[in-house]
C-alpha cells in the first residue's frame, strides 16, 4: 500500500507530506483546494504523462515521491527483474522531479529509472478510478474488455489473435501480387530492363577504384618516365656523370680501409653495407619498372568508358558496386515472384483460406468463454447493484458477430434495465450520471476480485449520487477497504463519514500567494467538516449532530 506522499512545488502546493494508513482513507476539501492536484501529483508517480504546467509558479522543479510498505512478493521479484535491489523491509520508494524548462527524471530506491518503469512497477500496486471513467460505460468496446479481464481470456485471445496476425500479413502479399495485367506488363518490362542493364555491364566490385587508379597513370604518364628516369640516372649515373651507387661503392672502400685500423668503425661499416644492398635492389626495380612502362593512349578512352558506364548505373541503381549488384537481385527475385504470381497467388489464397478457417474456430472459441464469462460477471455485478440501493437494475449481454478483428468476432455490449418490466436498453440511452457512477463503482469492484492491486483510488466516484445511494456508495468503498486499501477523494458527507482516515484539503493566502495544506483530522475535526459539507459555510448545531450521526452510523 502507499504509506506516505510527498509533494512540493506542484502548482499551489508549496510542500505538503500525507500519511496515509490501511483501509478507507477520504479527502474532502472545497472547490478549487487542490483535490485534483493530489490525484496528478499520485498519477506523476505511476508514469503518466505530465505536464511541466504543474510546476509552482516561480519554482525551477516540482517533486512528487510516494513510499509503498508491505509490498507483494510478485512486486519485489519484478523490482530484481528490472535490476533494482528489493529493501529489507519490502518498501519502495518512487520518485519523479518535473522540471520547469526541460523533461523529467525518475527515481526507484534512490537509482535512476525511465516512466516505462515506474508505470511497471507502480502500476502493479495502484489503481485510479476518475470520474470520467464513468464514460466508459457508454462504449461498448470497453464491455468487451470488462468480459476480458474478468474472465481471464488472454491465452485464448492471444492465440486468436496470433492466426489474426497471420490472416492480415497473408491479405497484404495478395493485394501485393493482384495487380492488373496492365501493371503486370509494364513492371514486368521494367524489371527486365533494369536487370538486362545491370547484367550487361559485367560488374565487378572494386573495379572503379581500380580503373580509377590506371586513369591516374595514364594521364600522368610523362612525368611519370621523367620521374623515373631522372632517379635512373641518379642511381646508376650517364656517360657524363658517376652515379649514387657508384660514389657510395667508393663510400663503402673507404670505410672497409677505416674499419681495418679502427674498430669502432666496423658496426658503422656494415650498416652501410646493409643500406647498399637496398638501394642496389631498389635501383634494379626502377630500371625494371622503367624498362616495362608503356601506355596506350587508346586504353584511357576506353577507361573513361567504362567509368561512365559505372556512373551512370550508380546514378540509376546505387551508390556502389555492391549497392547496384544488390539491387540487380532484388530486381530479379520481383520479376521472378512477377512470373511466379498465379501460382504463389494460388498457394496464398489457399492459405488464406486455412487460416481464415483457423480463425474463425478460435474467434468462435473465445466467443463461448466470453459470453460463459459475461454470465458469471453480470450475476457479480448485479449483487453489487443491490447493495449500492440499485436492487431493480438488471443487466444484460447484447451479442452480436462481425467481421474478424483483433479482438475476435464479438460485438458485446451491456444494456440495462432500470425498473420492473422494463426491456433491457443501451446505458448511453437511459442511465443517469449517478446510476453510470454506481455501475462502474460495482464493475470496478469485481474486477479488482480478480486482481491482486494493493490500493484502489476513486477520484470523486460519487458524482451524480445522494442521500441513501451516496451512504450505499461510502458503505461499499468501507466494505472493499477491509481487504485491501482504499483513498477516495469526495464532495458527499455520506461518503466521507465511513472513512477511517479523514484528511482535508484547504488553501490559505498569504503574501498574495495561494497556498494548499493537508490535515489529518480527529474526530471533532471530522464533525466540523462534515457539517461544513453538509450545510456550507455556515456550520449550525443541526449540521453538526447530522454530521455526528453520520459518524456513528459509519462506526466512526
Amino acid at each position: 500500500m502507499i504509506s506516505q506522499l510527498f509533494i512540493q512545488n506542484v502548482a499551489v502546493i508549496q510542500k505538503a507530506t500525507i500519511d496515509f494508513t490501511a483501509g478507507f482513507n477520504v479527502f474532502t476539501g472545497e472547490t478549487g483546494a487542490g483535490k485534483t492536484i493530489l490525484i496528478q501529483a499520485i498519477n506523476a508517480v505511476l508514469g503518466e504523462r505530465t505536464s511541466k504546467d504543474i510546476v509552482r509558479t516561480g519554482e525551477e522543479k516540482a517533486v512528487v515521491s510516494a513510499l509503498f510498505t508491505a509490498v507483494r512478493p510478485e512486486i519485489q521479484s519484478l523490482l530484481e527483474s528490472l535490476g533494482y535491489e528489493p529493501s529489507e523491509d519490502n518498501s519502495i520508494l518512487i520518485s519523479r522531479e518535473i522540471s520547469a524548462d526541460s523533461g523529467s527524471s525518475c527515481r526507484v530506491n534512490g537509482r535512476p529509472a525511465t516512466v516505462s518503469i515506474l508505470k511497471q512497477i507502480a502500476g502493479g500496486m495502484i489503481n485510479i478510478h476518475g470520474q470520467h471513467d464513468n464514460q466508459q460505460l457508454l462504449s461498448p468496446e470497453k464491455h468487451l474488455q470488462f468480459i476480458d479481464n474478468y474472465g481471464d481470456t488472454t491465452i485464448e485471445l492471444e492465440y486468436y489473435r496470433q492466426i489474426y496476425r497471420q490472416i492480415c500479413e497473408t491479405q497484404e502479399k495478395l493485394s501485393q501480387l493482384n495487380l492488373d495485367e496492365q501493371q503486370k506488363a509494364q513492371q514486368i518490362d521494367l524489371l527486365s530492363y533494369q536487370i538486362n542493364e545491370i547484367d550487361a555491364a559485367h560488374l565487378q566490385i572494386g573495379e572503379e577504384e581500380e580503373l580509377t587508379a590506371q586513369r591516374k597513370i595514364i594521364k600522368n604518364s610523362e612525368k611519370i618516365q621523367e620521374a623515373v628516369g631522372f632517379s635512373k640516372e641518379l642511381l646508376h649515373g650517364t656517360d657524363e656523370s658517376e652515379g649514387i651507387l657508384s660514389l657510395y661503392g667508393d663510400l663503402l672502400s673507404s670505410m672497409d680501409t677505416a674499419g681495418e685500423y679502427v674498430a669502432e668503425m666496423q658496426g658503422v661499416t656494415q650498416r652501410l653495407h646493409s643500406l647498399y644492398y637496398d638501394l642496389e635492389e631498389c635501383g634494379e626495380e626502377i630500371s625494371s619498372y622503367l624498362d616495362d612502362f608503356e601506355y596506350d593512349p587508346r586504353r584511357l578512352d576506353e577507361i573513361e568508358d567504362r567509368l561512365e558506364t559505372i556512373h551512370r548505373l550508380k546514378r540509376k541503381y546505387g551508390s556502389s558496386e555492391e549497392a547496384i549488384l544488390q539491387f540487380c537481385e532484388q530486381a530479379r527475385s520481383q520479376l521472378e515472384q512477377i512470373n511466379l504470381s498465379d501460382q504463389l497467388i494460388s498457394q496464398l489464397q489457399n492459405q488464406l483460406a486455412q487460416l481464415t478457417a483457423e480463425g474463425k474456430q478460435a474467434a468462435k472459441a473465445l466467443s463461448i468463454l466470453r459470453e460463459k464469462k459475461a454470465g458469471d460477471f453480470i450475476k457479480k455485478v448485479e449483487e453489487e447493484l443491490v447493495y449500492l440501493d440499485m436492487p431493480s437494475v438488471k443487466l444484460a449481454l447484447a451479442h452480436s458477430v462481425k467481421e474478424m478483428g483483433a479482438n475476435g468476432m464479438d460485438e458485446m455490449e451491456f444494456l440495462i434495465s432500470a425498473n420492473p418490466g422494463e426491456p433491457p436498453k443501451s446505458m448511453a440511452k437511459i442511465a443517469s450520471g449517478g446510476e453510470l457512477s454506481r455501475i462502474m463503482l460495482a464493475i470496478k469492484n469485481v474486477l479488482a476480485n480478480k486482481d491482486a492491486i494493493d490500493t484502489l483510488i476513486f477520484d470523486e466516484v460519487d458524482a451524480g449520487v445522494s442521500g441513501r445511494a451516496a451512504q450505499k456508495i461510502g458503505a461499499k468503498l468501507q466494505q472493499v477497504a477491509k481487504n485491501r486499501q482504499v483513498i477516495c477523494v469526495t464532495h458527499l458527507a455520506q461518503v466521507a463519514a465511513f472513512a477511517a482516515n479523514h484528511l482535508k484539503i484547504y488553501k490559505t493566502v498569504k503574501d498574495g500567494r495561494t497556498f494548499t495544506a493537508v490535515e489529518v483530522l480527529d474526530r471533532n475535526g471530522r464533525k466540523e467538516e462534515l457539517a461544513r459539507i453538509i450545510g456550507g459555510e455556515l456550520i449550525t448545531e443541526t449540521a453538526l449532530q447530522n454530521a455526528d450521526e453520520l459518524l456513528k452510523f459509519s462506526g466512526n
